[in-house]
């Protein structure tokens, strides 16, 4: 992915990690202990990285830094837009499932837009982790990578917040709703 077409402008750089810094000082809580600085710099040595935050920023992901992976030396963003991120809605979860649709398709699907964009969709697991952090997707849903035994089956799997809980769910892979997209993640 390091090709002209996936590379920001010098201009387009500096505005995404303006936003990037303002957002991570907003919102401590998400990356105690971590700072800015070290996070910067790993940034501008990773320029296919600062393209895959922007199609995230891009798409309202309003993507953030939410941890660090001590063993890999990796700092870990994720999603943090209050609902599903809007730029990434209607879409059904993966291109078998966009194939099988033989009509009203989707634009794209899940699977297929997060590779495009360079980043993986959440896990259950990090899905929960998120939910540490704050309330997102009261209103809205997103699927999670789903496990292959029930992807085989024709099922994929969604997750969203109500009652204070974190609700796990299912439908045909083939599905798409409104308010229903995905929250990535990003290593760098």
């Amino acid at each position: 992915m390091s090709n002209k077409k996936n590379s920001l402008s010098a201009d387009q750089k500096e505005a995404l990690l303006d936003v990037l810094r303002v957002r991570f000082e907003k919102n401590m809580n998400r990356h105690k202990g971590l700072e800015w600085n070290k996070i910067q710099e790993k940034l501008e040595a990773s320029p296919e990285k600062l393209y895959s935050l922007d199609e995230m920023e891009r798409t309202e992901g309003e993507p953030d830094v939410v941890g660090y992976d001590a063993k890999t030396n990796e700092f870990i963003f994720f999603d943090c837009s209050p609902e599903s991120p809007k730029g990434r809605r209607s879409i059904c979860y993966d291109h078998e499932a966009l194939e099988k649709r033989k009509e009203n398709k989707p634009k794209d699907s899940a699977i297929n837009f997060a590779s495009e964009m360079g980043i993986a969709i959440l896990n259950e697991e990090q899905y929960r982790e998120l939910q540490k952090l704050g309330e997102f997707d009261t209103k809205t849903s997103s699927w999670i990578a789903t496990p292959p035994a029930i992807r085989k089956l024709g099922g994929a799997i969604f997750a969203d917040f109500r009652y204070k809980t974190i609700f796990i769910y299912h439908n045909g892979a083939d599905s798409y709703y409104a308010a229903r997209g995905f929250r990535g993640s990003l290593r760098v």
